[in-house]
């Protein structure tokens, strides 16, 4: 198969708009899948290259669902007409990918956010001729194709809705995950839920299904808190409520036994961590550059704090798993999703980072409503 054309949303400047363009992806090989975008969604890690992070003309995305057209060489796995749903890229092989921990993959940061492949230049050029930086978390999907790795991609019930799958790989499995996996949340638990967002939220649902006795939402956002308690919250605060953390400690004698911070703020970890009874355990999601500033006090009794990365889940077990529960009408995460063309990726940015939509979802196709 030859040289692939397609339209993707460029990142020409760190403080720019994204610019849908034509580029060129190179042809299928060995091990991989060419994929027909049905729906991405927009997750924060795709603004990185808006920081020193990563470094634009970039095409990021990845939170991709599409539709197998092609595959390359060795590819048994999935076949032409396939319908699936692409997850981050791992190497397969290193001490922790054979341990079934895929998201500590070994070489998961140049896999993922470096915009190249491993040992390879971007696979991505414009209609220059020009390189651009591409294979972001494995698939750069915020375009209308995306060449991944077979490893890469799940497979699911071609009679779902395809479109609004993509955020079960990334911002939903991170959630759910560090529910059901991570902190391992069993019934009659307690459990401090900070940021509602698509993380958070799907946190919360998590834990519903998990029977927890206890969730707790808290953030600044008054409507997100409505959502958290329709989603499974059995209490909601604002991040400005008054003596926040005795209001929190106060529905559970001597304390929560988790909390989950999906901000990465380091004033809100603290709270976190102080919300827990004695050796509770906070689970971090949230990344930001801000040194975390931890008192002794807060960990001289047992307390742990422990990061996770993409919920410490296996994709290709946890989001079969999430699509049985949603289709027991336990895991509503569709009503997280608004959708927007792929021409509107700058109108839905700024809706993300307003607040007013909680996990948009660009549709390549999808006419402008």
């Amino acid at each position: 198969m030859s040289t692939i054309r397609t339209r993707a949303a460029v990142l020409r400047a760190a403080d720019g708009p994204f610019q849908l363009e034509d580029v060129e992806l190179d042809a299928v090989g060995p091990g991989q899948v060419v994929v027909r975008i049905a729906g991405v969604g927009i997750c924060h890690s795709d603004f990185l290259p808006r920081t020193p992070m990563a470094k634009p003309p970039i095409v990021t995305g990845h939170e991709g669902s599409g539709v197998v057209v092609a595959r390359g060489d060795g590819v048994t796995e999935l076949a032409v007409g396939d319908h699936v749903v692409l997850s981050f890229d791992s190497c397969g092989h290193c001490r922790n990918c054979l341990d079934a921990q895929p998201a500590y993959c070994t070489s998961f940061w140049p896999r993922n956010m470096s915009g190249y492949r491993p040992g390879r230049p971007t696979n991505v050029r414009d209609a220059q001729g020009l390189p651009v930086q591409g294979n972001w978390f494995g698939q750069s999907s915020f375009a209308e194709y995306s060449v991944v790795a077979a490893r890469n991609a799940v497979k699911v019930d071609p009679s779902l809705p395809l479109e609004l799958l993509g955020p079960l790989s990334c911002g939903v499995l991170t959630g759910a995950g560090s529910v059901f996996t991570s902190l391992g949340v069993e019934a009659g638990d307690s459990l401090a839920v900070f940021g509602a967002g698509t993380v958070g939220l799907s946190a919360i649902m998590a834990a519903r299904v998990a029977g927890a006795a206890v969730i707790v939402a808290v953030d600044k956002n008054p409507d997100r808190l409505r959502l958290a308690e329709k989603l499974g919250a059995t209490h909601a605060f604002t991040a400005d409520t008054e003596d926040l953390v005795e209001a929190v400690k106060s529905l559970v004698p001597g304390g929560l036994d988790y909390s989950l911070d999906t901000t990465g703020v380091p004033e809100v970890v603290s709270k976190a961590i102080d919300v827990l009874r004695l050796r509770g355990v906070c689970g971090c999601v949230g990344v930001q550059l801000k040194p975390l500033l931890v008192r002794p006090d807060q960990l001289a009794f047992g307390r742990t704090i422990k990061g996770i990365l993409e919920g410490d889940s296996v994709p290709k077990l946890l989001i079969p798993r999430l699509l049985e529960l949603w289709q027991q009408g336990r895991f509503p995460f569709d009503q997280l999703i608004e959708t927007f063309p792929l021409e509107q990726i700058n109108e839905a940015e700024r809706a993300m980072k307003s607040g007013a939509v909680v996990k948009p979802v660009l549709v390549p196709g999808k006419e402008d409503s």
